[in-house]
C-alpha cells in the first residue's frame, strides 16, 4: 500500500470510511462483521480509518475503537466534531463544546489521542478562528494531533489555517462531482500544503454499478 501526506500526517493511499457501519445509509452492519471488515482492511495495508461522533450517533466510533485497539499504534484515526446531541440539536462548534466532547470521542475510540480531528461542517454562528483556537488547545494538550476541515470554503480554510495549521480538507469529489476543480478548493490546498481527502469518491456506490 502506498502512502500519502495530509500535511505532516502520513496515511495509506486508500482510507476506510466507517460511516455506513453504523446506520447512516441503510441498516447498521452487525458489529462482529464490522470489526472483521475493518481488521481485514488493516491486514491489506490500510492505515487510515475515518469516523465521526454523528455516525450512529457514537456507534461508528465505538466499533472503530474496538476493532483497532489491538494495533492502535499501526493506524491513524480521523473523527469529526460539531453536532449537538442535546434536545437543542443542530450544529455546535462552540469552543467549550468541542473541549468537552473530545473526551467522549477518546473513550469510544479507546485511545489517548485523535490523529486527525475534523470540523464536520461549518457553523455560521461560530467564527472559524474560535474553532481553530479550540483545536489548537487540544493539540497542545496532546488529545489531538492534527486539525482538519470538512466541506469548508477556501476563505474559511485560510482563516482557520492562520490560527492552527490545517492538515486535511475533506469534501465530496468524484467523477460525478468535480466541484473542487472549479471552486478553488484544490488550488487552496495545494498552495497551503493541505492534504485533500475526497469523500464519496465512487459516488456513494453509484459508480460501481
Amino acid at each position: 500500500m502506498k502512502t500519502r501526506k495530509l500535511g505532516p500526517l502520513e496515511v495509506s493511499e486508500l482510507g476506510f470510511g466507517c460511516m455506513n457501519l453504523a446506520t447512516n445509509y441503510g441498516p447498521a452492519v452487525p458489529i462482529d462483521d464490522a470489526i472483521q471488515v475493518i481488521r481485514a482492511a488493516h491486514s491489506d495495508g490500510v492505515t487510515f480509518f475515518d469516523t465521526a461522533e454523528v455516525y450512529g450517533p457514537y456507534m461508528s466510533e465505538t466499533i472503530v475503537g474496538g476493532a483497532l485497539e489491538p494495533f492502535r499504534n499501526e493506524v491513524k484515526i480521523a473523527t469529526k466534531f460539531g453536532f449537538d446531541f442535546t434536545d437543542k440539536g443542530g450544529l455546535n462548534r462552540r469552543p467549550d463544546h468541542i473541549k468537552r466532547m473530545v473526551d467522549g470521542c477518546l473513550k469510544r475510540l479507546r485511545t489517548d489521542r485523535i490523529d486527525l480531528f475534523y470540523q464536520h461542517r461549518v457553523d455560521p454562528n461560530v467564527p472559524i478562528e474560535d474553532v481553530a483556537g479550540a483545536v489548537k488547545e487540544l493539540i497542545e494538550s496532546g488529545k489531538v494531533l492534527h486539525f482538519g476541515l470538512s466541506e469548508a470554503s477556501p476563505n474559511t480554510i485560510r482563516k482557520a489555517h492562520a490560527v492552527q495549521a490545517v492538515a486535511a480538507l475533506q469534501t465530496e469529489y468524484s467523477l460525478m462531482n468535480r466541484d473542487p476543480e472549479e471552486n478553488g478548493l484544490l488550488d487552496t490546498c495545494e498552495e497551503l500544503g493541505i492534504g485533500f481527502v475526497p469523500w464519496g469518491p465512487i459516488g456513494m456506490g453509484y459508480l460501481t454499478q
